[in-house]
């Protein structure tokens, strides 16, 4: 094996050690998240990109990008989330063929009380994860990031 293979190996062992904890993380906050709220990840996801704008709202492409979500997965996921009365969509007063969602008060009085548990899990879930001794350097990488800038 050349050195060009030997890095080649070593992405690719980062890989599979970011996508072990990233199934690790994900399966435990799906499992308290939906016994304590009825939410998936990825509705909690998109309730709390929401949650951070200014306006509380965002154009549907860029949900789309803060979800990881194709376009049309995120149109049937927003439609699910305004039938539950979670968040509601709009035109765009400047541009009429962009489309707004935004969250409703119910939308975040239940985002206010799943981030509790959210937070938990994922706490819990990574001091679990840091005792495995592949995904300990990767966990402990992740407390070092910084958080990012607020505006």
């Amino acid at each position: 094996m050349g050195i060009r293979d030997d890095a080649a190996e070593i992405r690719a062992g980062g890989w599979r050690t970011l996508a072990a904890l990233h199934g690790l993380i994900d399966a435990a906050l799906e499992k308290a998240l939906q016994a304590e709220h009825r939410l998936s990840v990825v509705e909690y996801t998109v309730l709390d990109a929401l949650s951070r704008q200014d306006g509380w709202h965002m154009r549907m492409q860029q949900l789309a990008r803060a979800a990881a979500l194709s376009s049309s997965a995120t149109t049937r996921l927003v439609a699910r989330l305004e039938g539950r009365g979670l968040l509601g969509r709009y035109l765009c007063p400047d541009d009429r063929r962009g489309i707004y969602t935004e969250l409703t008060p119910e939308g975040r009085e239940l985002l206010t009380a799943a981030r509790p548990v959210h937070d938990a899990t994922l706490e819990a879930t990574l001091a679990r994860a840091v005792e495995v001794p592949e995904l300990a350097p990767l966990v402990r990488a992740l407390a070092n990031l910084e958080a990012p800038a607020t505006r």
